[in-house]
């Protein structure tokens, strides 16, 4: 599975680790993801998201169902 947020699209970012004598080698920043499930009352089912931290807090914000309708709009099967 990738490091991809399903609600915010956050994906890896790229770059180098620098050490002390300033030689660089490839690195990762990958986001802060997490599986989480959540009740869907509308269809009255249980969805698995995989979401980032920040897409949790989203969730919280705006609700489960809105948070479900954004992801569709993305193009994402829930």
């Amino acid at each position: 599975m990738s490091a991809h947020c399903q609600l915010t699209g956050a994906k890896p970012g790229f770059g180098n680790s620098i050490s002390h004598s300033h030689r660089r080698t490839s690195r990762r920043f990958d986001p802060n993801i997490q599986n989480k499930r959540y009740w869907l009352p509308s269809e009255g089912r249980n969805v698995r998201l995989t979401l980032s931290t920040k897409g949790i807090k989203t969730v919280d914000v705006i609700g489960i169902e809105a948070a479900v309708a954004r992801i569709r709009a993305r193009g994402v099967k829930v």
